[in-house]
């Protein structure tokens, strides 16, 4: 089944998990997808032909066999992962410097933390909608592209308004990125691993977070990063700011260039031979080395009817298509709140909201808190308060000690990662969800009873390592709740939910950090504590095939 290679196409252009079997020229389809050369293989443009076996969507990724493919999977998804996490950390470690240069007050940090949860908001529907309609990978590229751009643009804001549109619309490319990222990771994958491997790119964001603390460890309170462009005075924060942008635009790019459309989307596209292609690939990489040749075999697929709106504009008033457009968009959700998924839809919103209230605003102020922490001593809630003029507040020389806090902060996730890959598939998503919200709720509630500095950062690291099972388990199940047609739609929209909830606990924080933190620290604890209890209602999806 070797195909020939012409002369002219040089092994040095071909993509890297694509390298046998591609023409480079097909990489930019208008699809967007890495398209199957029909003639150089033995399926027909009927995809099929002769073939004897017709299989599901689920026989057809048993077939593929797993390995070297899902790896390199991983590796590019978890790298996509973790430029998220990035992007939506870096605000959080450049809040002790720059609000000296940006002249911010508490409240003004509270809205700027926000920015990027709304951008999130705006974009995780919108960005889940054309997923589910154009492809999942075609919107990685350009939801990941808008992210590290808009993001990198940031650093050269000289005012705080501007700063704050441009980290708004970075937050509107990782709207897109967080949930289609999982839809397309879970297509890929054989149902019994589906849960450990889901597991394992989850673990890529705790990746991301070291990234961020460690390079606002490594670059924020070096003197050497400070300079001037023209009328602006470019602190070490900005070239941080910078940093941080670049692993969305790498993964932009790589997933550009070497990445296939989900196999699962395809079929339900009705594109069954580039579905075929898809699966041919990803057995060609797993039995590598091997002399198994792949079997022929044609697969069940659903053609979905696309252009229809469209066809109605050439026929109607442009009024009355975009209410059809506005149907089409908001149909995902009826469907949702409908039928045998409105009961885990109810439930799966107040988790979504109850975690990222609180995990996003306390995460979000960790490095102001301990900031604080470090200058007066003391618990975070104990003497947090601080003279309100501006002028007061001194930001340089910047305290190191807040950083390498933060970095081991970050690092604490580990535990809790190795631990969601070992038991996920035998325990399942939901007892882990419930268990580790109720910890991590105890957790929070201790850091506003102790009250020396050690006694935060030991808390504080046990709620990073505990708190990371309960979004690993959330991805897992939320992933295998809902059919291929609903499921970026669902998890963008449970994501916008959640930004909802990160946008009041970081304004939340923001009014009330100085005058009364038992407030916000407290409503935390209660939300993650309502959360795992609410979580008892899902029901068990461990090891399920996806539909």
């Amino acid at each position: 089944m070797s195909r020939s290679i012409d002369g002219r196409d040089k092994e040095a252009r071909r993509p890297l998990l694509d390298r046998d079997r591609l023409d480079p020229t097909e990489l930019d389809s208008d699809e967007g997808e890495v398209i199957f050369d029909r003639r150089a293989s033995g399926v027909s443009e009927e995809a099929g032909g002769s073939a004897a076996r017709r299989l599901t969507y689920e026989e057809a990724v048993e077939e593929a066999g797993f390995g070297l493919f899902h790896w390199l999977l991983l590796v590019m998804c978890g790298w996509a992962n973790a430029s998220d996490a990035v992007e939506i950390l870096c605000v959080s470690f450049l809040l002790p410097t720059a609000r000296c240069d940006l002249l911010l007050g508490s409240s003004d940090m509270g809205l700027l933390t926000a920015s990027i949860f709304l951008g999130m908001m705006v974009g995780g529907y919108m960005w889940g909608y054309l997923a589910d309609q154009r492809g999942r990978r075609k919107v990685l590229v350009v939801s990941l592209s808008v992210n590290g751009l808009f993001g990198g643009l940031a650093s050269l804001a000289p005012w705080f308004w501007l700063f704050l549109l441009l980290r708004f619309i970075s937050g509107i490319g990782v709207g897109g990125s967080i949930p289609v990222i999982f839809s397309y990771f879970s297509e890929f994958m054989p149902r019994l691993r589906r849960g450990a491997m889901i597991s394992a790119l989850a673990t890529f964001w705790m990746a991301g977070n070291i990234l961020a603390a460690g390079l606002a460890w490594l670059v924020i309170p070096r003197t050497w990063a400070h300079f001037s462009l023209g009328t602006l005075d470019f602190q070490s924060w900005r070239l941080f700011v910078v940093l941080c942008s670049v692993p969305s635009i790498s993964s932009a790019v790589l997933f550009k260039l070497l990445m296939p459309e989900s196999p699962k989307f395809l079929m339900e596209a009705g594109r069954e031979a580039e579905a075929i292609h898809v699966f041919r690939l990803m057995f060609e990489l797993n039995m590598r080395g091997t002399e198994k040749a792949f079997p022929e075999f044609a697969l069940h697929t659903n053609f979905k009817q696309r252009g229809e709106i469209q066809e109605m504009g050439s026929q109607d008033t442009k009024g009355k298509l975009l209410i059809a457009l506005l149907k089409e968009g908001l149909l995902p959700i009826k469907q949702m709140f409908s039928g045998p998924t409105k009961a885990r839809s109810v439930v799966l919103v107040i988790i979504f909201y109850c975690i990222s209230f609180g995990y996003y605003g306390l995460w979000m102020w960790f490095p102001e808190l301990f900031a604080r922490i470090e200058s007066s001593g003391g618990s975070p809630c104990a003497n947090v308060s601080l003279p309100s003029p501006l002028n007061n507040q001194s930001c340089y020389p910047v305290k190191t000690a807040v950083y390498m806090e933060g970095f081991v902060i970050a690092a604490s996730n580990l535990p809790g990662n190795i631990f969601t890959i070992l038991i996920m598939d035998s325990t399942g998503g939901k007892v882990l969800l419930s268990c580790s919200l109720a910890v991590s709720s105890l957790s929070v509630f201790l850091i506003y009873v102790v009250q020396t500095k050690a006694q935060s950062l030991a808390l504080s690291c046990i709620f990073s390592g505990v708190s990371v099972i309960a979004w690993n388990a959330l991805d897992v199940v939320g992933t295998e709740l809902y059919p291929t047609q609903l499921r970026s739609s669902a998890l963008g929209f449970f994501t916008g939910v959640g930004r909802v909830a990160a946008i009041m606990g970081n304004v939340i924080f923001g009014k009330l950090v100085d005058s009364n933190c038992t407030v916000p620290i407290l409503m935390v604890s209660a939300l993650l504590l309502t959360g795992g209890l609410v979580a008892l209602l899902l029901p068990q999806t461990r090891q399920t095939e996806l539909t």
